[in-house]
């Protein structure tokens, strides 16, 4: 009836012209005015009468709401002169631009996707009740989280041709802190039993930068369930949180939490039994059921059962089983019979696999590492492990997969992982500074996933101070269907130990490799290699650790002759990585064993063995905080003899120790021990016969020592260390799995245990105290700092500055280092 009145009041405002609310007429003609942005033609189509028409009090109702309903105007009169009728509106303002202030914990592009969801995007109308809503939510949002004086107000700006400018301003202010929680009603436990379960605290220490003490009322929920487990988890089953009181101080800046709980009894389950379907696995269901009569009632071992039940199943292609435990409680003598529902549903088949976001890599690379197979059912750790699989590629950046099921079909899905890829191709470059080589420079190419066959192609040209290497090398990882790899190099190098930072000699060497690898389940491969090698020494200033091998093959009628050893070598390994990504990860560990020996043709005998492991402790659930411990361990040796000597190992085989890839904040190879040089004492001499002068050298104990202050390295060495890796602050949360940062301490040394300083003990005792003291033996050396590792377009990334924390005289530090293409 109001409605009808509205019309009619409509209709009686007639310019110069009364007329009956009874009497209808026919339409002459339909004009609207006041339209700036909308088209005539767009607007007549919301009007449901044309010329010609018989217009009645109803009908124009009718098109009032209409045009409403369009959303394009604000207001809207009714007008008639003659048989015309009249609109005259206004359209509400077209947003120009929207902008934000005051905003940090919710970033731009996150109120950006909220205004679009709610139809608020530059270019469309401004609908101000839509905005009352949406200042509503951002505020309870923040309340949620609280900030109980947040303030967000959205603030229009009129422009011309009717458009505005639509700001939000944003005061978020602080956080509410919590002054303290109290549980209400517990006897058995105490609040502090209780509470350090919890995720929010109060009253914590300053240091500890991860606790929560900002009210949220979504975390106080969580925790609410946390404490109701806690109980369970003991045998009281009829514990509950009767009420929550949650106060705040007038300012709103703390906040008072009270719990009042009901503890009740302790609960003993009586009768464990099962009932349901089984799908013919009932034993084995039995079998891996850990709740067992007499036991205490534990929650979480109910939970565990129902998860195991269903994983179990999942593995026969019951994706989605229902495993429910119904708790028969007796109050009477606190004993429960739990009755365990299996309903496994029907066995789900696999449809098809699809992949998407690989934009380099072809199909058939994905594909060969999937465990799910097409066409059989659908199982759960089958899917996790091609996940897995998929995840470990090292260029892949994230792997995340869902099952969806088809329309109209009740048993088939199609698994649809969804990649994204990280840069496979790489500039390996390196740039590092220490006071002895000053700068260093490195360069090379590689690319992991060679156009996109996922087959690896190394090209390097690395030049520093002391070394100009060239090489080449290709491995296709599945040369055949069964994972069966095949893998070779080409290798040149120029070697200049005196600059870097060890005894001089030059050493010219060229070879080539080849290597198969075969795979012996889902973690654990071995492989097997053949190679050639060439070493070409010259400039080679001897010393007493490597007397007793120059001594085997120089010519003594030309000691400054170039020394040339061809060898042939056997190598064979094993590893395991369960790791979780191939670059950056978060979780897993990664061990390797490898043993090469040269073959009894070659110019020189010598084996070397190599253990490798890393192992990642995850701090948090997301795994952003990660503890990474590495250790390094080798040992090498000359076996069989020559012309009656034992063979030792070739001094440009030993292991070194310094330098970004084994203890950061040493120069390269200055870790180990030292060269060391005898030479004999001299006094003068009586004149001979012929009046010539004359000298004479004292005894061997007599011989004078100096120590080298470069490093020789050894057959042995023991390198470890650990890291705290954090997400970097400041950066994007988008970027976490590219961007990363690390605390770090390594340790260790470089030992060589053929030297015996037993040999020099007839010396001078200051000389062998002189010996003793570079003799490396026992000692360690140590050092820390901090790690960023970055995954560019380039390649990873990492920038260390590092300090030794144990220096011995002749130590020198790097200072810092800066390398692309390596990671820890």
């Amino acid at each position: 009836m109001m409605i009808k009145k509205i019309a009619l009041a409509v209709l009686l405002g007639t310019l110069g012209t009364s007329v009956q609310a009874s009497d209808d007429f026919q339409v002459e003609d339909i004009q609207i005015r006041g339209l700036q942005r909308v088209a005539l033609g767009a607007a007549l189509t919301h009007i449901p009468f044309n010329v010609g028409d018989t217009l009645n009090e109803f009908r124009v109702s009718q098109s009032i709401k209409a045009l409403y309903k369009s959303g394009h105007f604000n207001d809207i009169q009714v007008f008639k002169d003659g048989n015309r009728v009249i609109y005259r509106v206004q359209e509400r303002e077209t947003i120009s631009e929207i902008s934000f202030e005051g905003n940090s914990d919710l970033k731009d592009e996150q109120l950006t996707q909220s205004l679009d969801d709610s139809n608020i995007r530059v270019g469309e109308t401004l609908d101000r009740t839509v905005i009352s809503g949406i200042e509503m939510g951002l505020e309870d949002f923040y309340h949620s989280v609280g900030k109980y004086n947040a303030n967000v107000k959205a603030e229009v700006t009129h422009l011309p041709r009717n458009r505005v400018n639509l700001k939000f301003v944003f005061e978020e202010g602080d956080a509410a802190a919590i002054e303290q929680i109290n549980l209400v009603g517990n006897q058995v436990f105490t609040d502090e039993e209780v509470l350090k379960n919890i995720e929010l605290t109060y009253d914590s220490p300053w240091w500890d930068f991860l606790a929560q003490d900002r009210y949220q009322k979504q975390t106080l929920q969580g925790d609410m369930e946390t404490i109701e487990s806690f109980y369970l988890d003991r045998g009281y089953l009829r514990f509950k949180v009767d009420s929550t009181q949650v106060s705040m101080t007038p300012n709103k800046e703390q906040v008072y939490i009270a719990l009042n709980v009901t503890e009740g009894e302790q609960y003993t389950v009586n009768e464990v039994d099962f009932i349901g379907d089984m799908a013919g696995f009932e034993q084995t269901i039995r079998a891996i059921n850990p709740l067992k009569a007499g036991k205490l009632y534990n929650g979480a071992e109910v939970t565990y059962t129902e998860e195991t039940i269903s994983r179990f199943l999942g593995r026969f292609g019951y994706a989605y089983p229902k495993v429910t435990t119904i708790p028969e409680i007796n109050d009477d003598d606190k004993t429960v019979k739990l009755s365990i529902s299996v309903d496994p549903g029907k066995r789900i088949y696999v449809n098809r696999v699809n992949f998407k976001g690989n934009h380099v890599t072809a199909d058939r690379v994905l594909r060969r590492e999937l465990r799910q197979m097409e066409g059989a059912w659908l199982s759960n750790s089958l899917v996790e492990a091609s996940k897995a699989r998929l995840s470990r590629l090292p260029y892949m950046e994230t792997v995340e997969f869902e099952t969806n099921q088809l329309p109209g079909e009740d048993d088939l899905v199609n698994v649809d992982f969804d990649v994204k890829e990280q840069p496979s191709g790489s500039f390996t470059a390196g740039i590092g500074y220490g006071s002895q080589t000053n700068l260093s420079l490195n360069a090379g190419v590689q690319q992991n996933n060679f156009l996109g066959t996922g087959n690896r192609l190394a090209f390097n040209i690395n030049t520093v101070s002391y070394s100009r290497a060239v090489s080449v090398s290709y491995t296709d990882p599945y040369f055949t269907v069964d994972g069966i790899s095949l893998g070779g190099s080409l290798y040149y190098n120029e070697f200049d130990a005196g600059n870097a930072n060890l005894v001089e000699y030059e050493n010219k060497t060229y070879g080539l490799g080849v290597n198969l690898g075969f795979p012996i389940n889902e973690y654990v491969r071995v492989n097997f290699g053949l190679g050639y090698k060439s070493n070409g020494i010259t400039r080679l200033q001897t010393y007493e650790q490597i007397q007793r091998f120059y001594e085997l093959y120089s010519d003594p009628d030309n000691p400054d002759a170039r020394l040339t050893f061809e060898t042939f070598d056997l190598s064979a390994g094993i590893s395991r990585s369960t790791l979780n990504r191939g670059t950056f990860p978060t979780a897993g560990s990664q061990q390797s064993f490898s043993a090469k020996v040269t073959t009894p043709n070659s110019d020189v005998n010598f084996f070397k063995l190599n253990l490798k492991t890393k192992w990642y402790f995850p701090l948090t659930r997301d795994q952003k905080w990660t503890v990474l411990t590495r250790f390094e361990a080798g040992y090498a040796n000359g076996y069989d003899t020559i012309n009656g000597n034992d063979q030792i190992l070739p001094f440009w085989e030993n292991f070194r120790a310094g330098g970004s890839d084994t203890l950061r904040g040493f120069e390269n190879n200055v870790v180990g021990p030292r060269a060391i040089f005898r030479r004999p004492t001299a006094i003068g001499g009586t004149p001979d016969p012929v009046g010539n002068g004359g000298a004479c050298c004292l005894g061997p104990d007599h011989d004078i020592i100096d120590i080298s202050r470069n490093s020789v390295g050894g057959n042995a060495l023991a390198i470890g260390g650990v890291e705290l890796v954090f997400p970097l602050p400041f950066v994007d949360e988008g970027f976490s799995n590219s961007v990363r940062s690390s605390l770090f301490v390594d340790v260790g040394n470089v030992w060589d245990t053929e030297f015996d300083i037993d040999d020099y003990r007839d010396l001078d005792p200051n000389e062998f105290i002189k010996i003793d003291d570079y003799s490396d033996i026992g000692r360690y050396r140590s050092s820390a700092g901090l790690s960023v590792q970055w995954l560019s377009p380039m390649g990873p990334m990492i920038f260390s500055f590092a300090k030794a924390l144990k220096k011995e005289d002749g130590d020198d530090t790097s200072f810092f280092s800066f390398n692309i293409g390596q990671t820890f």
